[in-house]
């Protein structure tokens, strides 16, 4: 296993991490246990949850999954701010809802701390200052350790910076992204924000709903008890643009005698500021192809000839109005 520092803090974590996502949906108490104990085995240190997956029961599933002493072998990270509930401040990022949020993840983790404890999207009905402070105050608390955001928009962190700098407030360490080969405009302007402030980036969906994991093949039902089968977003996915780069992407991993999912996988982890590529696992044998994308390399005519494939509509490095004129 390889390890990286999360953004500019101190804090250390596995290359490739675990995404629970499916725990408490496809994967059940038993498999989940399977799953987090492999994992420990390989090195994966980073497990990564929020309150609103599957109703709790994916917290639910680490926590007891991590019970007997592994709970200090790994870094747990969770998410807030999704509706939890009818009420009017059951979600979202005020100051009673991020208290109320944490104390409800502890108890469901089973732990007495978060160690990456992140906005899962933007409230723009509370003032930014006030969840920071909240947030601060579970930093001071013991409660997190560190904090993040995802789903942002690149102004939002900015904003979010600058509020905990000039009140002298726990900034944030990472932005969590929706980010693969199928999918690249996060390079236009996120990317180059989170090299300027020293941000750790965490993409999800690394395999893009599972498209990328050569699991399906283009004009084929997924297979009964998948996920394309048996989540609806699977069909965002289904779009002859995203087959014709699929169906290159695999032609051209087969030829490096590489899975596609280790080399989506291990292309991610070539970007910069990445920090950890959480591919959710539904059984031991989709974490250990996952781990294995450490053993991917490539060389710059690889990453060219990658660039040449994904890069079909536009060139999504750098939003044009940047290009250099003459």
């Amino acid at each position: 296993m390889d390890y990286r520092k999360l953004g500019s803090s101190g804090l250390r974590i596995s290359a490739v991490g675990l995404g629970c996502n499916p725990f408490g949906t496809e994967v059940d108490v038993p498999a989940a246990q399977a799953i987090v104990d492999r994992a420990i085995d390989l090195g994966v240190t980073y497990f990564d949850s929020a309150d609103s997956y599957s109703d709790g029961r994916s917290e639910e599933y680490l926590g007891k999954a991590l019970a007997g002493g592994k709970r200090q072998q790994v870094i747990v990270a969770t998410k807030f701010g999704n509706r939890m509930g009818a009420g009017q401040n059951d979600g979202g990022a005020s100051r009673t809802h991020i208290m109320e949020a944490c104390e409800a993840s502890l108890r469901r983790l089973r732990t007495d701390y978060i160690d990456l404890y992140q906005v899962h999207t933007p409230d723009r009905s509370t003032p930014i200052e006030e969840t920071m402070r909240a947030l601060d105050d579970l930093v001071h608390q013991g409660k997190a350790r560190y904090i993040g955001c995802s789903n942002f928009f690149e102004w939002e962190v900015a904003e979010a910076l600058w509020v905990a700098d000039r009140h002298h407030l726990t900034p944030f360490v990472s932005c969590q992204d929706f980010y693969n080969l199928l999918y690249r405009d996060i390079e236009k302007r996120m990317e180059p924000m989170c090299i300027k402030f020293g941000l750790a980036m965490i993409p999800y969906f690394p395999l893009a709903g599972a498209l990328l994991s050569g699991t399906y093949q283009r004009g084929t039902t997924p297979p009964a008890g998948s996920r394309g089968a048996g989540r609806p977003t699977f069909k965002s996915w289904d779009s002859e643009r995203n087959w014709d780069v699929q169906e290159r992407l695999l032609a051209f991993a087969q030829a490096h005698g590489w899975s596609l999912a280790q080399m989506s996988i291990g292309w991610l982890l070539t970007r910069p500021m990445m920090a950890t590529v959480i591919a959710g696992a539904d059984e031991v044998g989709h974490l250990e192809n996952n781990v294995a994308a450490l053993d991917v390399h490539f060389s710059a005519d690889d990453l060219a000839e990658i660039d040449r494939i994904t890069l079909v509509e536009e060139d999504r490095t750098q939003a044009p109005i940047f290009r250099r004129r003459g």
